[in-house]
């Protein structure tokens, strides 16, 4: 399995697709941990490869009023008693070269944000912690053009390597997933397809990024379809008034059937070759 040298990833035996899930962000210790432990069961009754994400910070907003965090060491120590509590790897992403070496010591999978992806000194430092890196494909990137963030944590001494799309840039208000790229990104490094952000609308008037969540099976399947290695999905179990990100999050009590979905999908497919 690709993804086992993350050592606490339940089912890495398994042929199912790696499920990376989770809040947008993390806004309390109990919703968090509701989440994860809903997803932690769904995830071992259907043998899916999973991973915990949540961000411990949300540096990229629309206003200056947007909802951030609750705190940066309040919501890292959330994520770090899921790992140690639920015994499952975490992810969460970061902005600045000083967040790498913080943020090491409380996750499994550090990730570069797509708007951030160039930033060549905060790859190396996101991969200078030796923990697996997942790099968001910029919405302004071919998918060949990630060839030279791989490079960079490779350069810097540092193999465990992946990549998520997640949308290209379609006018101003759209994003649009291009699956002619993923034979090539999967050539690089093993490649993930982030279902909910490629259903974003972003550049709203309100300043407030808008979603289309009716249309997260459509896009989760084809994923599974074209042969992705993993799906990434941020999930709430009240999205309307998540603190971020709301209108295009899964309700998670919408995921245990789409996950059973896109597993017969995956194993219908493993069983052709």
């Amino acid at each position: 399995m690709i993804f086992n040298s993350i050592q606490k990833i339940k089912n890495s035996d398994s042929e199912q697709f790696l499920l990376i899930a989770g809040p947008c962000v993390i806004e309390s210790e109990k919703t968090a941990f509701s989440i994860a432990e809903k997803l932690i069961k769904i995830t071992n009754k259907f043998k899916i490869p999973f991973i915990f994400k949540g961000s411990f910070k949300k540096a990229n907003r629309s206003k200056i009023d947007s909802f951030t965090g609750i705190g940066d060491k309040k919501a890292l120590n959330i994520i770090n008693k899921i790992g140690n509590d639920l015994n499952v790897p975490t992810l969460t992403d970061i902005h600045e070269t000083k967040d790498a070496s913080i943020v090491a010591s409380y996750v499994d999978i550090i990730q570069i944000p797509a708007f951030l992806v160039r930033q060549t000194d905060l790859l190396i430092a996101a991969a200078k912690t030796g923990k697996t890196v997942n790099l968001k494909k910029g919405q302004f990137m071919s998918p060949s053009s990630m060839s030279f963030a791989v490079e960079k944590i490779k350069e810097s001494g540092n193999s465990s390597c992946w990549i998520t799309e997640r949308g290209t840039q379609f006018g101003y208000q759209d994003l649009i997933v291009d699956f002619r790229g993923i034979d090539e990104m999967k050539k690089m490094a093993p490649t993930i397809l982030d279902v909910t952000h490629s259903l974003q609308k972003p550049n709203q008037k309100d300043g407030i990024t808008g979603g289309d969540p009716m249309k997260i099976e459509t896009l989760a399947k084809a994923g599974i379809s074209v042969g992705f290695d993993g799906l990434f999905i941020e999930t709430h179990p009240d999205p309307k008034n998540a603190k971020s990100d709301g209108l295009n999050m899964l309700d998670i009590n919408l995921i245990e059937a789409l996950l059973k979905k896109l597993t017969m999908i995956r194993s219908t497919i493993n069983s052709f070759n």
